[in-house]
């Protein structure tokens, strides 16, 4: 209950489990989870992977060409980003509730062009 996981470092891991917890990753191909509720996941590392199981949570993959995945009920944040000479730039960012219309539930999703596309994993 209101625990909190860090993990920083290429291909590290954060999980945290009980309500209220906080698991954030740094780091190439990192993950983070957070099982319970109203908890959140974060990675901010390239190619990482956000999982958030359990009511009302939030998993967030800000690094390019992240993923996240989320319970039913509770919500997936991406960014998307682009390459251009100088490096990368932030193109968009968005967010969605996990409502097993638009947003299944358990599926990794990546941001492209705008919009939420489901990982074939």
């Amino acid at each position: 209950y209101q625990s909190a996981a860090s993990a920083m470092g290429d291909r590290s891991a954060a999980s945290v489990t009980g309500d209220h917890g906080a698991a954030s990753a740094t780091g190439y191909q990192s993950a983070a989870s957070a099982m319970g509720d109203r908890s959140a996941a974060s990675v901010t590392g390239n190619r990482s992977a956000a999982t958030a199981e359990g009511q009302e949570n939030v998993a967030l993959a800000w690094g390019i060409d992240s993923k996240a995945k989320a319970a039913l009920g509770s919500y997936i944040a991406l960014a998307e980003w682009e390459a251009d000479e100088n490096g990368y730039n932030l193109v968009c960012a968005r967010m969605h509730k996990v409502d097993g219309k638009i947003i299944k539930a358990d599926t990794f999703y990546k941001l492209k062009g705008g919009k939420f596309v489901e990982v074939k994993e």
